[in-house]
């Protein structure tokens, strides 16, 4: 049994009050002048399926609503998000747009586009956190922060969807402490004292390090999470054993294996001690699920029409 966000409420609801400004942006950006096409087929109403043409899990239903909600259709939705999109080789009909012909194709490409990218990140996300369950991880699987500048609201949202964990939203969120922090300030000491009397109690602190020495001089400064990066394996195995053992009963902390984790290579950093496994690999570089929007057309007047 996977839980994921979805199942515990609608996503849409944990979208910022500013999130539709950014589909007004991504609309603006696509017409920033005359749209001849638009003129070229007019406001008669029309209708449109959309196509899912490829598997994968299907996100960022709210981003596509919204898009066509501004350029004056509706959508009825055939089916939920998060499902497995099955087509079997073929196609298969997911939802129906329907409004005037101009609002369908202004909005087509704008809303595929993110569709397509909000689900590969939601496939992928998905495909990694089944492996790891079957292979008996049990702790946190999370993305980074490693994300697409301006696009980082629907790859994390994807990742969500998929289940796994979107790690932090931002450099406001949380304080991680990486080589570069600690080789400005002079020492991993050094640095939390310093984010934690600038953060306060409520902002976690994480400290990125390369053995188990730094390990234990982050432990011991205070820091919340501790990030082994770029182990081994069979190192992670090690270092994570021993650390927990060492402060037992001491100091309570969150140990997390990030650095070069993929689909292929990340079971071999399972063990009970670690708590979150992080990776990129979940939304950076990821494949696209497929779509097509196609408008309507009764049989015998002409062929499906896309731009």
């Amino acid at each position: 049994m996977i839980d994921v966000a979805l199942d515990h409420g609608s996503l849409e609801h944990i979208l910022p009050v500013s999130w539709k400004s950014q589909i007004t942006a991504w609309l603006a950006e696509d017409t920033p002048s005359f749209d001849v096409g638009g003129f070229v087929v007019g406001d008669a109403p029309r209708t449109a399926t959309l196509w899912g043409k490829s598997q994968g899990i299907l996100a960022g239903v709210p981003f596509f609503n919204e898009v066509f909600k501004q350029c004056g259709c509706t959508v009825e939705w055939h089916a939920s998000e998060g499902c497995h999109v099955e087509t079997h080789g073929g196609k298969k009909a997911l939802a129906t747009v329907s409004g005037p012909a101009r609002g369908l194709l202004e909005g087509e490409r704008v809303a595929l586009n993110i569709l397509a990218r909000c689900s590969g990140v939601a496939t992928q996300s998905r495909h990694l956190l089944v492996n790891l369950r079957s292979a008996g991880y049990g702790g946190i699987v999370a993305g980074t922060r490693k994300t697409t500048p301006g696009f980082r609201l629907v790859e994390k949202y994807g990742m969500l969807v998929g289940g796994a964990d979107p790690h932090r939203m931002d450099l406001s969120t949380m304080t991680m402490l990486k080589d570069n922090h600690v080789w400005s300030r002079g020492s991993i000491t050094e640095a939390v004292k310093a984010a934690k009397a600038a953060g306060g109690f409520s902002l976690k602190i994480e400290v990125e390090v390369q053995s188990e020495e730094e390990a234990d001089e982050a432990i011991a400064a205070g820091a919340d999470i501790i990030m082994l990066d770029n182990f081994t394996g069979e190192g992670v195995k090690v270092a994570a054993r021993s650390l927990k053992e060492r402060w037992a009963g001491k100091k309570q902390f969150l140990l997390e294996v990030s650095g070069g984790l993929t689909a292929d290579n990340a079971e071999a950093y399972i063990c009970h001690d670690i708590d979150i496994l992080s990776t990129s690999s979940i939304h950076q570089g990821v494949p696209h699920v497929d779509f097509s929007l196609k408008i309507n057309v009764d049989k015998g007047t002409g062929p499906e029409v896309s731009s």
